[in-house]
């Protein structure tokens, strides 16, 4: 089952223990970041820094399905509740 916050964690349904909303654009720009800078390392002849990069894009996008996972569970825990970026 997934919860929308990790256990043992010091927060509640009210007072989250991390902002998910602020993650989720954090880690949506990084994606797209580091997606370009792949691009562009690999265009100009720099692979290895490209690899990096590359590698830096796919943890992104895990986080991004974790990030949605919580999100859901939150949803369910409080349904019709409406949450800012920073909570």
């Amino acid at each position: 089952m997934t919860r929308s916050q990790p256990r043992r964690a010091r927060g509640t349904v009210g007072h989250a223990y991390s902002a998910l909303n602020l993650r989720l654009v954090l880690a949506g720009f990084g994606l797209v970041t580091m997606v370009v800078f792949a691009v562009l390392a690999v265009w100009a002849g720099v692979v290895w820094l490209g690899v990096v990069c590359a590698i830096f894009a796919v943890v992104a996008a895990v986080d991004l399905v974790v990030i949605q996972r919580r999100r859901a569970a939150r949803r369910r825990e409080s349904p019709g509740a409406r949450h800012s970026l920073f909570e």
